[in-house]
């Protein structure tokens, strides 16, 4: 697995502590992007948050996820949470150190009070005595938020740092642009009222099923949800339901569970992603899950097609020039802008994901901008089945009939076999082993995104081969 070293240096740790007005949450920020640049120490936020409690339990539920591993739990996780200010909120996120959970806790605007959310994004410190500290906190007394350093921090930088190097697997970076691509994907499956969200949380099992087990299905029946052994029409997969186990943390304080999944996909074809919502005074604090326990999104290959585009590349470019860390991010609106077609916009906006450079809400169905100090390419150069089809282009193992279209068949020699590739519905199939496994259910293997590549080289250049 290739890894590389993530440096964390906050100006001093993340605490919670007392001011004239009540208690005081400062938290440490680190290397971080605004609209003026990189900043060593940005600021985002000071002011009060309307409901303490809730987003204390729901920053602590984003942090469990940062350090935990539901799948080989030998190695736990140990990443900072990111936060990034959209200007009228708050986003904390995290994955899971096993590539499988994705958590977000969206303070919105009627969850903050007293002062304007800045934009940018950059790691916030939370350590172990803040989180046993916002663990004990009770009661409603006024809690004061603060994101970056105060006034006195600022004249005082240049003293001790609070430094933290943790590894950071290329999968987690994939992983947070895998998860955008399948939430793009999700439409609201079902809505339980408070009463019923609790009880249905509270009765999944909180320990590992064993290894193999089929996923297991939901579908909604009257206010609440049934499970079920098959994916029938409206079901969704809940796959290691014990990964939802952080949203404990905020249960007293749900208004609402909102799931959300993609079309059940046909029989036999294993499980999906889904994204759990918990409903918070202000707030939402939602868990996205990957199709299967030992199944991380880093391989679902969701972002080939857009990363192998020639287009991709160039529109990104563009489209990132456009972007001003808006909260919500209209495709359609930004087609308009860019002079782009929709589903251009859509490719390109995919391939900033590989930057960590945005992200999906379920919840508004809409894109969001953020900056993580991620190198755009470095998911590229790291992704096997892109480099693997890129070899077989430029070795010339790909031949392309002359025919276009459905049935369109073309081969491709790799090692010692030939696999026959087809175009069926828009969708190309193979002969190979990954796509008889999987379906297409994990993007296209090396073979159909080979194909994919020759022939768009091929009607630039006006030939076939």
């Amino acid at each position: 697995m290739t890894r590389s070293v993530q440096a964390f240096a906050y100006a001093r740790p993340s605490a919670l502590g007392s001011s004239p007005s009540g208690r005081a949450l400062g938290l440490e920020t680190s290397g971080g992007l605004t609209p003026v640049g990189a900043e060593a120490h940005p600021r985002f936020f000071s002011g009060f948050l309307t409901s303490p409690l809730p987003a204390a339990r729901g920053l602590l539920a984003v942090a469990d996820v940062a350090a935990a591993r539901y799948h080989q739990r030998m190695r736990p996780g140990s990443l900072d949470p990111v936060v990034t200010g959209n200007g009228d909120r708050l986003r904390f996120e995290s994955f899971s150190g096993c590539n499988g959970v994705y958590a977000r806790l969206d303070v919105l605007r009627d969850g903050l009070d007293g002062a304007d959310t800045g934009h940018g994004t950059t790691n916030v410190d939370v350590n172990n005595p803040l989180r046993e500290a916002l663990s004990r906190l009770t009661g409603d007394d006024p809690l004061h938020l603060r994101v970056g350093p105060d006034e006195l921090a600022v004249t005082t930088l240049g003293g001790s740092v609070v430094e933290k190097k943790v590894p950071l697997p290329d999968r987690w970076l994939r992983g947070f642009a895998e998860a955008q691509v399948a939430c793009s994907g999700f439409d609201l499956r079902a809505e339980l009222p408070a009463a019923e969200a609790v009880r249905f949380l509270r009765s999944l099992p909180r320990a590992a099923g064993a290894a193999g087990r089929p996923p297991m299905w939901v579908v909604p029946a009257g206010r609440t949800l049934r499970p079920t052994t098959r994916p029938v029409p409206g079901a969704v997969c809940l796959a290691g339901p014990e990964r939802l186990v952080a949203l404990q943390r905020v249960l007293r304080h749900a208004t609402a569970l909102r799931v959300y999944g993609p079309a059940a996909p046909a029989a036999g074809a294993g499980g999906a992603a889904s994204a759990w919502e918990v409903v918070l005074p202000g707030m939402r604090l939602t868990l996205t899950l990957s199709p299967e326990p030992s199944r991380g999104f880093s391989g679902e290959g969701g972002v080939l097609e857009a990363l192998a585009s020639p287009d991709a590349e160039a529109d990104a470019e563009l489209v990132s020039v456009l972007l001003a860390w808006e909260p919500r991010i209209d495709p359609g609106e930004l087609a308009v802008r860019a002079g782009l077609p929709v589903e251009r916009v859509r490719a390109a906006l995919t391939r900033l994901g590989t930057a960590g450079r945005v992200g999906y809400d379920v919840a508004e169905a809409a894109y969001f901008h953020r900056e993580l100090p991620y190198d755009a390419e470095r998911a590229e150069r790291h992704n096997p089945r892109l480099l693997a089809a890129r070899e077989l282009v430029a070795s010339g193992a790909v031949e392309l009939s002359a025919a276009v279209g459905p049935g369109a068949l073309a081969t491709v020699a790799s090692g010692e076999r030939r696999y026959q590739v087809r175009e069926t519905g828009g969708a190309l199939t193979c002969t190979c082993r990954w796509w008889t496994d999987h379906r297409g259910g994990r993007g296209p293997c090396k073979h159909a995104l080979a194909v994919r590549m020759a022939r768009r080289e091929a009607k630039a250049t006006g030939g076939v081969r």
